[in-house]
C-alpha cells in the first residue's frame, strides 16, 4: 500500500461528499420551505451512514443536528 496515494484518495473522497452533502441538504431544505413543511427556524436530525465494500466490513453511522438559525 502507498500510504501517501491513499491518504490523497480518501481525501479526494470525502471532498466529493462533503461537497455534494451540502447542495443536497440545501436543495431539499429549501424545496421543504418553499413547500411550506419548513418554516425555517427548525433543528433537524441528520444521519449519514459510511459503507465500504471490498472486504472492510466497515459500517459506520454518523448522527447529528443541522439548525436552521
Amino acid at each position: 500500500m502507498n500510504p501517501d496515494a491513499f491518504n490523497m484518495s480518501i481525501r479526494k473522497f470525502l471532498k466529493h461528499v462533503g461537497v455534494h452533502s451540502q447542495r443536497e441538504i440545501e436543495a431539499a431544505v429549501e424545496r421543504a420551505i418553499k413547500s411550506g413543511k419548513l418554516k425555517g427556524s427548525e433543528k433537524l436530525p441528520v444521519k449519514m451512514t459510511l459503507t465500504m465494500g471490498g472486504g472492510t466490513e466497515l459500517t459506520v453511522a454518523f448522527d447529528d443536528t443541522i439548525t436552521l438559525e
